[in-house]
């Protein structure tokens, strides 16, 4: 796979984006509270590579813990398609795209994107979890 431009949106529509991502580049899960209880599934990206096409009026934030990354969701049906913060250890300002809200992504093409398991819940991000299962 190499870059391409992917569109998603939430599950009422109110809010669709599009996004410049090589899945062959792998993506991430994570143990913390929020991203477990929500089942996140990103891939990280330059803001430059993200595109709000709608709805930026139509999103809630929700900000915990070091207040670092502002974990956007949809007012209407409350679906986290992407979040956004700024965080040195990822080169600055980035994007966070939820693969889940992809559009028309076959199944099999989700399937085969490499996934790292980060251990948020213990902030020892560059460790994997005992346990990456349920993630």
């Amino acid at each position: 796979m190499a870059i391409q431009t992917y569109r998603g949106s939430c599950h009422c529509g109110a809010v669709r984006y599009e996004a410049d991502l090589d899945l062959a580049a792998g993506s991430g899960r994570c143990n913390c509270s929020l991203c477990t209880k929500t089942r996140f599934w990103g891939v990280v990206v330059r803001p430059d590579a993200f595109r709000l096409l709608q709805g930026e009026d139509e999103l809630g934030s929700y900000r915990f813990g070091t207040h670092a990354v502002e974990h956007l969701f949809c007012r209407h049906c409350g679906i986290r398609s992407f979040g956004r913060g700024e965080l040195e250890v990822l080169g600055g300002r980035y994007v966070s795209v939820n693969l889940a809200c992809l559009d028309e992504v076959a199944p099999e093409t989700l399937a085969e994107v490499p996934i790292r398991y980060f251990n948020g819940r213990d902030n020892d991000w560059f460790s994997e979890p005992a346990v990456t299962r349920h993630l």
